[in-house]
């Protein structure tokens, strides 16, 4: 397993339609992909999911990787929400 947090920043600016595309990056992994943030864990391949946590500038998020791609995985999902 793998952990990390990041503050999200410039997602809306720099992505078009920033919640298909998170849920595109994750999808590209084998590994699963959690975001955890204020007491809420949801699955970073599910854009249902996404939706209801709304990653937004300057909110805080552990990205938390488990499996084959984890640390390749991880590292995706952190340029993206950084915007990288």
């Amino acid at each position: 397993m793998s952990k990390k947090n990041v503050i999200v920043s410039n997602v809306s600016e720099g992505h078009d339609n920033p919640i298909a595309e998170l849920v595109q990056v994750a999808c590209q992994f084998d590994s699963d992909i959690m975001l955890e943030s204020d007491n809420r864990r949801i699955n970073a391949k599910s854009i249902m999911g996404i939706m209801a946590f709304n990653p937004s500038d300057g909110m805080s998020v552990d990205i938390v990787t488990e499996g084959a791609d984890e640390e390749a995985a991880l590292d995706a999902i952190e340029k993206f929400l950084v915007c990288e």
